[in-house]
């Protein structure tokens, strides 16, 4: 290419150019036929060559002052561009954003832990994925066991071993493992079992708290229990015990709390009876103890155990744990900290 066209290619190329990006993209095509241009410098005769150097030198001189002057000329259309567009009208008004708020089972889980916090709890939140002897074993259940079948828990692995937590008592054995009394914990988290109805779910949440230390009574579990129930709920609730049974505990107690609702008196949500059924507890087994090495006849300790949707849909009314899941906004919306 002679440098005649180069120098015509250049101009149109450069005056084409709408962006500094398509500037900068001429300045390469016009430097790379200026190396055509160069390449044929040896085919002229040394008396020629300074006088075709010189002319292609004014020429690059001129060149960049050309290219210069077009950038400057495309930088302030490209900044007039910018602050066209991102001009405010102040006048306009401005973009409304719907506050969110926490989900109802954290709302719960949050004042539950307040609660006992206040009574001297540390939180402690053990893994999901369990073994078959902190799930089971060592908390006294017994190989026959109906909660061992396959129907009722999730297992991981064939042999048996691995598992999805059917319960947070298991972090207890964790703690007294590794800790020696006196121990206070509260143990929240996510369990599995294969349940599915309006009041069951395959994934919900549980609260498991353990008190070990000497001189532990069931008067000190009612009594805490007592402050759990006038904090969650009313400070007119009143708080039964009822034997039961629980592989780790003995002796073992289902909580009723009188209903906050009617006070006692009789309604649809404590289907007239007066009382209802919130949690288990009791005095922990002194095998479970004895299985975490503390010495049943020195310390003595209780344990209790409630799902959080359950508190949930006790203390707001919904007929349905389904609804907890199932995200929906007008659902959620009516759930204020």
């Amino acid at each position: 290419m002679q440098l005649d066209q180069v120098k015509v290619r250049a101009s149109e190329e450069i005056s084409a150019a709408k962006s500094t990006k398509e500037l900068y993209t001429a300045k390469l095509n016009v430097q790379a036929m200026l190396k055509d241009v160069m390449s044929g410098m040896r085919n002229l005769s040394k008396e020629e060559r300074p006088a075709f150097g010189k002319i292609v030198n004014e020429f690059k001189q001129k060149l960049e002052e050309e290219i210069a002057a077009r950038e400057a000329v495309l930088k302030a259309q490209e900044l007039e561009q910018k602050y066209a567009s991102e001009r405010v009208d102040v006048t306009m008004p401005g973009k409304k954003y719907v506050e969110g708020n926490l989900h109802p089972i954290t709302l719960v889980r949050n004042q539950l832990i307040d609660i006992f916090a206040g009574m001297g709890f540390q939180v402690f939140e053990g893994p999901e994925t369990e073994t078959e002897y902190h799930n089971f074993t060592a908390l006294n259940t017994s190989p026959d066991h109906p909660s061992r079948d396959m129907q009722d828990t999730f297992y991981l692995t064939q042999d048996l071993n691995l598992l999805l937590r059917t319960q947070t008592s298991a972090g207890q054995i964790r703690v007294m493992k590794n800790q020696r009394p006196p121990i206070k914990i509260l143990s929240p988290g996510r369990v599995f079992r294969p349940d599915d109805d309006a009041t069951h779910s395959p994934m919900f949440h549980q609260m498991e708290g353990l008190v070990v230390d000497k001189g532990i009574t069931l008067c000190d579990l009612k009594g805490m229990l007592e402050e759990f129930a006038s904090k969650m709920f009313t400070s007119a609730t009143k708080v039964r015990l009822r034997p039961s049974y629980f592989p780790f505990t003995e002796p073992s107690v289902e909580v009723d709390l009188s209903c906050f609702v009617c006070e006692g008196k009789g309604c649809r949500l404590c289907k007239g009876t007066g009382w209802i059924e919130v949690l288990g507890s009791g005095m922990v087994n002194r095998h479970v103890l004895e299985n975490c090495g503390v010495d049943p006849d020195e310390y003595s300790g209780f344990a209790f155990g409630m799902g959080i949707e359950r508190i949930a849909m006790l203390k707001y009314g919904v007929n349905n744990i389904k609804n907890f899941y199932e995200n929906d906004v007008r659902f959620l919306k009516q759930f204020k900290d």
